[in-house]
């Protein structure tokens, strides 16, 4: 089983199983996939340049929503020009996070300096986001109906809900376990780099 983050002389370090890592490294994908579609439309090279999206428009996928928020529920001009100018930087970056995190699972071993806690941090928050869209949590008590589901020998071959119930507790325990290892790290003053040097989120055996 997957080993907690935690903040030591070296930096902020985790441990996975070979099963976990492959788990992690698909949501991942996934998220990336969801934020990057195959069939986008080719876009003006200018205003690829200058990082605008002037087509972008309220996405149709709800999980994707909740990755790309509209800005404002009352003023949507406001949100079509936050999306023009904001959309495009803003997929980039949580894609690039996504994946920075997904190279850090080379090994079962996991060592995070600052830059590499933050895109874990972003990476398993986008995770979550989609899994409780995906699940329908809207609400506290949603939220207390999935944290219920604890027993994974309990799950059908084809018992889909569950099964993303418990991935979706697992990722929010790892979520809670970097958080408190940050945490630790800001208090003692590390920030994640040790003085031995931690890497960027690659793994090291």
């Amino acid at each position: 089983m997957a080993e907690p983050f935690s903040y030591g002389r070296r930096g902020i370090s985790g441990r996975f199983e070979d099963a976990e890592r492959e788990l992690l490294r698909g949501l991942f994908r996934d998220v990336v996939a969801l934020l990057e579609p195959d069939d986008a439309p080719e876009e003006d090279p200018l205003a690829a340049l200058v990082g605008i999206s002037p087509d972008a428009t309220e996405p149709e996928d709800p999980a994707l929503l909740r990755l790309l928020p509209n800005v404002s529920k009352d003023d949507d001009e406001e949100t079509r020009e936050f999306r023009r100018l904001t959309e495009r930087s803003l997929r980039e970056g949580k894609a690039g996070a996504l994946r920075a995190a997904s190279l850090g699972l080379e090994s079962r071993d996991v060592l995070l300096d600052d830059a590499g806690a933050e895109h874990w941090a972003t990476a398993l928050t986008d995770v979550r986001l989609v899994l409780a869209e995906r699940l329908g949590i809207h609400s506290e008590q949603d939220a207390e109906r999935i944290h219920g589901v604890t027993d994974w020998s309990d799950v059908g071959d084809d018992d889909v809900d569950a099964y993303l119930a418990l991935v979706y507790n697992f990722v929010t325990w790892l979520q809670t376990t970097l958080v408190d290892a940050m945490l630790a790290s800001y208090r003692a003053g590390g920030r994640g780099n040790g003085p031995e040097g931690a890497g960027s989120g690659r793994g090291q055996d």
